[in-house]
């Protein structure tokens, strides 16, 4: 038997519970399917999952496929996991026991923000894929079009399962595919198997789910394409949850190898008392578990998620974190109470982050959103009798640096001796905080090393700006000193703790330490007459965003902006489009603090009144220790690590720093041939000669040939290109980089296009060149290709699932082999593509520059 544990994952009201039920159903569990808005689903068992019509805690359901003649008996855990963003961690958490998920889509709204935060959580935990398009019976859901945009968003591994597949299709995904199907037509199963497991092939189905349509297809593809991945030779689980039933503490684990018994001994000495198999709310005990199933324990208290029990290692730290801070107020309850009754809820949900604050005297939790806030007030209510409220959220800021530096920390008081010295280093952005030696064992012994790591590794450490925690920096043990009779485990956490904290006050003074904040991603849809209030206010909160999709009615914006800026903004939303706007934010990590000053002004925070976190060292003499602040400790250090030294000394070019600097002189070029040059060399040296028809290179080479030709004999060289120049112009490229169609663009899109037109009719009259402007369209469902003329001027919008750099691209191959061809983009992939084509580029802002010089001559030749 095959047993098999498989994740339902979605994007909140995509059908994902109705899709459980309906698979439950069919397989025969549930005489009837219940539903979410009449509040019976099987697995939505809390009261407040039924009240809110929304899966909160992810829970599981068995069924069993019998065999049939191409596949073996299969058992199926199905796991339903949140599908708000408010409880994504909860959905993370999940993954890390699958053996393959179904992400379900909407077939009317197509791929939403939170389905690609999804996408990426599976392809960060490597689980194999099945896609289901779901209620493809309502208006607007279209098949073909819903395939084309998976491929777009997720690759051409996407393919269509739910009849037999195209051959071509998949031959594209895997070579071992492509060699079979070219040798007969049709992939072996088991290849095909491979290429699913291996997330080359992402099958699939279209259907809908309340009607029970495609659930079949489904069900028979989880049984004939997958397979149970090969367990632990030796007893292996992982556990993944942690919950209470009221009366017993379960532990909820898949086990991966070997097989666990009830009153088994696991690893760290607790037994497991009883093993209970869930499906919905109900379960039975059972006397074992095998590889491949999900079972609750009773009996340890200890364990926690992502914790690995035997051969299985632990889960890496969540992706996933919450970004707002919340004071918790029970004035009923004594702070012990409420402090006992969090910590249990921690346990089940690690990202709470309990904190008991000793300079506010208050209890501070972490949340993801108000849904969530929401939700842990009724918990506390109903599991412990505490009423509590919630203070404003405040923002989780956070500190790194941007410069190297040393931190020194010696700790000596009388009969006790350590000295440590760290290199603290800038880190890329949502690395945390990275630990290394660098330290020769004969100045300090190997022992004392670990010692040293441990102590950075065991707690977080507050930054000097506001006390915010520390990360994206890497710190290296360079060097340090014991005493042979008079060194403890102690005086090193002193000295590494002092080590860190003297660093960072260094960086401090030299303005060397950045404040970090939380950044979303957002995704707004609202009518395209409010298009220009929602660039202003994206603006106006200090975010950026991409140019507009349209949507038939509607518009699209995407971008990036601060959550301190982005909160309450739902609320303004609804109001300003009268409730057709919809606005969904995704954690984007963190990044520079848009309003750092005004943060740190009003936090007001003193390191030097931070006395849990001392910068300052303590030396010793004439029998007693004495204090010596952070700014004299490296002149009084007993070691000497050679950090300084390296540190003041001139910097060795940063590789990415010089190609940050090609690329800056190569954006201000002005569109001529000798300085395009620069880059073509660079390109060339990386992927390549060109082969450039009529280019200097033909010349050159033909050259070389004549050199070995008999004398008297000509060798014909090719002309370069005669006729018109073509100029290939991005349409909504260059209206996002120039600062005066921009503006245009907030208060009317169709304005910044006509100025754009008008700006390019003048500049190719007196250029003499033909200009092609080109606008996408490709989200324009069963829009065709546009071609209209202004004046002297071609206009383009592209068809349905064509974008202006596909067009372009496609355009740039055919006239570069007859004409000179200029393409103006700032998009560097397309830069590079029209090089390869024989085309010269030109980017908006340099091109911005060349119009300028153009009607200056122009006003100049009027004038005259």
């Amino acid at each position: 038997m095959k047993r098999l544990v498989i994740g339902l994952l979605a994007h909140v009201d995509s059908g994902k519970t109705t899709l459980a039920e309906g698979l439950l159903y069919r397989a025969g569990v549930l005489r009837k399917p219940g539903r979410v808005d009449h509040k019976d689903a099987f697995l939505d068992t809390d009261t407040q999952e039924r009240a809110r019509g929304i899966t909160i805690f992810s829970k599981q359901a068995v069924l069993t496929l019998p065999a049939a003649p191409t596949a073996e008996e299969t058992t199926l855990t199905l796991l339903d996991t949140p599908g708000h963003v408010d409880f994504s961690a909860e959905a993370e958490r999940a993954l890390q026991v699958l053996d393959y998920a179904v992400l379900v889509v909407s077939g009317s709204e197509g791929v939403q923000a939170h389905t690609e935060t999804l996408w990426k959580l599976l392809a960060r935990y490597r689980v194999p894929t099945f896609l289901f398009v779901n209620k493809m019976d309502l208006p607007g859901a279209d098949a073909a079009l819903r395939l084309r945009e998976l491929q777009g968003r997720f690759g051409d591994g996407c393919v269509d399962f739910s009849r037999t597949p195209d051959p071509e299709a998949l031959a594209v995904c895997s070579e071992p595919l492509m060699n079979e199907i070219l040798l007969s037509g049709t992939p072996d199963p088991e290849t095909l198997r491979t290429a699913i497991a291996r997330r080359q092939v992402f099958p699939v189905f279209f259907g809908a789910a309340l009607r029970f349509d495609g659930l079949d297809a489904l069900l028979h593809a989880l049984q004939t394409l997958t397979r149970q991945p090969r367990p632990f030779d030796e007893f292996a689980a992982r556990v993944f949850k942690i919950s209470e039933d009221g009366a017993a503490r379960l532990t909820w684990v898949k086990v991966t190898g070997g097989v666990l018994h009830v009153k088994d001994t696991l690893p760290g000495g607790e037994k497991a008392d009883t093993l209970r198999l869930y499906s919905g709310s109900k379960f039975r005990l059972v006397p074992e578990a095998l590889p491949g199933t999900v079972v609750a324990v009773t009996g340890p208290a200890l364990t926690h998620p992502g914790q690995g029990l035997g051969a299985e290692t632990d889960a890496a730290a969540p992706l996933l974190e919450p970004v707002l801070n919340y004071r918790v107020d029970c004035p009923a309850a004594d702070p012990h109470t409420l402090l006992r009754a969090l910590r249990t809820l921690e346990q089940e949900d690690p990202q709470l982050h309990v904190a008991w604050r000793d300079d506010l005297a208050e209890v501070h939790v972490r949340l993801m959103g108000e849904v969530q806030l929401e939700i842990l007030q009724n918990l506390l209510q109903q599991r412990f009798g505490l009423a509590v409220t919630f203070g404003e959220g405040g923002i989780l800021y956070k500190e790194t640096l941007t410069a190297a530096v040393e931190g020194i920390g010696h700790y000596e008081p009388l009969r006790h001796y350590a000295e440590v010295h760290l290199l603290l280093e800038p880190a890329p952005r949502g690395s945390g905080v990275q630990l290394a030696a660098d330290c020769p064992p004969d100045t300090l012994a190997e022992n004392w090393q670990r010692l040293i790591l441990t102590h950075l590794a065991e707690r977080t450490h507050p930054g000097t700006l506001l006390g915010a925690p520390l990360t994206d920096v890497k710190i290296t043990l360079a060097a340090g000193r014991a005493h042979l009779k008079h060194t403890e485990g102690g005086d090193f956490r002193q000295a590494t703790y002092r080590a860190v904290r003297q660093g960072l006050r260094t960086a401090a003074a030299q303005n060397a330490v950045q404040l970090l904040e939380p950044w979303y991603e957002f995704t707004l849809e609202l009518p395209a007459d409010a298009l220009g209030r929602a660039m202003a206010d994206i603006q106006r909160m200090c975010g950026s965003f991409a140019a507009p999709e349209t949507l038939g009615d509607t518009v699209r914006l995407t971008g990036r902006l601060p959550v301190a800026a982005a909160r309450g903004y739902a609320r303004e939303v609804a109001a300003y489009t009268h409730g057709c706007g919809r606005w969904a934010v995704l954690p984007a990590g963190y990044d520079a603090c848009h309003n750092a000053a005004e943060v740190l002004a009003a936090a007001g925070y003193d390191p030097d009144a931070d006395t849990e976190n001392p910068a300052d060292s303590v030396f010793c003499a004439h029998g007693a220790g004495y204090l010596v602040k952070w700014d004299e400790v490296p002149a009084k250090a007993h070691v000497d690590s050679g950090l300084s030294r390296r540190l003041d000394a001139p910097a060795a070019p940063d590789p990415e720093a010089t190609a940050a600097e090609a690329r800056r002189r190569a954006d201000v070029y002005r569109g001529t041939l000798e300085q395009d040059k620069e880059l073509l060399a660079i390109f060339e040296r990386t992927y390549g000669k060109i082969k450039r028809r009529g280019q200097p290179g033909d010349a050159q080479k033909a050259a070389r040939t004549a050199m070995h030709t008999a004398p008297g004999v000509s060798v014909p060289v090719k002309a370069p290109p005669a006729g018109p120049d073509y100029l290939l112009v991005d349409g909504y490229n260059v209206i996002f980089a120039w600062d005066e169609l921009r503006k245009l663009a907030d208060g009317s899109l169709d304005a910044a296009r006509r100025r754009l037109m008008d700006i390019l009719c003048n500049y190719a009259g007196y250029k003499k060149c033909i200009p092609i402007l080109v606008f996408d369209a490709y989200r324009v469902s069963g829009g065709a290709r546009e071609v209209e003329k202004h004046h002297n001027l071609y206009v383009v919008y592209t068809r349905e699932a064509e974008t202006a750099d596909m067009y372009i691209e496609r355009a740039t191959h055919e006239l570069a082999k007859e004409h000179r061809t200029r393409v103006v983009s700032s998009d560097g992939a397309e830069q590079i593509i029209v090089m390869g084509h024989g085309a010269l580029r030109v980017s908006a802002r340099a091109f911005a520059e060349e119009v300028a010089a153009v009607e200056k001559e122009i006003r100049t030749f009027l004038e005259g």
